[in-house]
C-alpha cells in the first residue's frame, strides 16, 4: 500500500531538518509528493530537494496573496522552468478574497496568466480558492481546460458540483478530518472516487489527532482513513484509487 500527497510545501523554509520528515513519509509508504514551491528561494530548494529524493516532483506559481507587480520576474522564472520541463505542474495559483479584495485584478490578472501558461504547455493546474469560487469559475468557463486541481477543497456542495463539471479533480486536506468539519465530510459523499485527491498542505493543516502540530506528508494517511470511512471503502481501496488518481493527472 502506498500513498500520493498531492500538494505539500517542503521548500518554504519551515522545517528544521527536512531530511527527517523526508524519512518518516518513506517508513509511511508515502511515495510520491508534489512540492509547491511560491518564490524563487523555495524553488531553487525544491530543484535540490528533487534531485536527491526522485519521488517528490515540483510545481510552482505565485500564490495569489503576493500577486501584484513585484513578483512579475517570478512568473518568467516559472515560465522557463516549465518550458524547461522542470515541472510537474503550475500552481498553487487562483484567487484569495479571505483577506480583503485590495489585490483582487492582480490575482486575476496572474491566475489568467498562469492558467494561460498550464494550458500552452498543457501542465496540471492546481488551483487556490477561498471566498472566490464564482470568480475562479468565470475565469474557468473561458479557458475549458479540464487538467486542474481544486486543492484543499472547503466550498459548498454546488460549488464542488461546477468544478466537477469543470473536468477537475477535488483533493481534500486535513480539514475534512477537523471535528467541525461535517459539512465537507458530506461533500466527500457525492465526489466521484475516480475524482478524488489526497493532500497534507503541509506545513499547514495538520490533521485531527495532530491539531496545533507542523504538518508533514507522512499524515496524508490520516485524510485517506477518513476518507475511506466516508466511502466505505478499505484503506487500501482509497489509497490505490487516490494514488492512480494523481498519477493520472501529474503523469499521463
Amino acid at each position: 500500500m502506498q500513498f500520493f500527497d498531492s500538494h505539500a510545501h517542503l521548500t518554504e523554509d519551515d522545517y528544521d531538518n527536512i531530511d527527517e520528515v523526508i524519512d518518516r513519509a518513506k517508513k509511511a509508504n508515502i511515495t510520491k509528493i508534489i512540492n509547491i514551491c511560491t518564490n524563487r528561494a523555495s524553488l531553487e530548494r525544491g530543484f535540490e530537494l528533487s534531485k536527491k529524493y526522485d519521488f517528490i516532483h515540483i510545481a510552482a506559481s505565485t500564490i495569489p496573496q503576493d500577486a501584484d507587480n513585484a513578483n512579475d520576474i517570478f512568473f518568467e522564472t516559472v515560465k522557463k522552468a516549465a518550458e524547461d520541463k522542470k515541472l510537474i505542474a503550475i500552481g498553487e495559483s487562483g484567487l484569495d478574497y479571505f483577506y480583503g479584495l485590495e489585490k483582487k485584478e492582480f490575482q486575476k490578472l496572474f491566475f489568467n496568466n498562469y492558467f494561460t501558461l498550464a494550458k500552452d504547455l498543457k501542465l496540471p493546474l492546481i488551483i487556490h480558492a477561498r471566498d472566490a469560487y464564482v470568480d475562479i469559475l468565470q475565469i474557468a468557463n473561458d479557458f475549458k481546460y479540464p487538467k486542474a486541481i481544486l486543492h484543499c477543497f472547503t466550498g459548498n456542495e454546488a460549488q464542488a458540483k461546477e468544478v466537477l463539471d469543470q473536468g477537475w479533480n477535488i483533493s481534500f486536506s486535513g480539514i475534512v478530518t477537523f471535528k467541525n468539519s461535517q459539512d465537507l465530510r458530506d461533500i466527500v459523499k457525492i465526489v466521484p472516487l475516480d475524482r478524488i485527491l489526497i493532500e497534507t498542505d503541509s506545513p499547514l493543516l495538520a490533521p485531527q489527532s495532530k491539531r496545533g502540530t507542523k504538518n508533514e506528508p507522512a499524515n496524508v494517511i490520516e485524510v485517506a482513513q477518513i476518507i475511506a470511512e466516508i466511502k466505505n471503502v478499505s484503506l487500501e481501496e482509497i489509497a490505490k484509487i487516490t494514488f492512480d488518481n494523481a498519477s493520472k493527472i501529474f503523469f499521463s
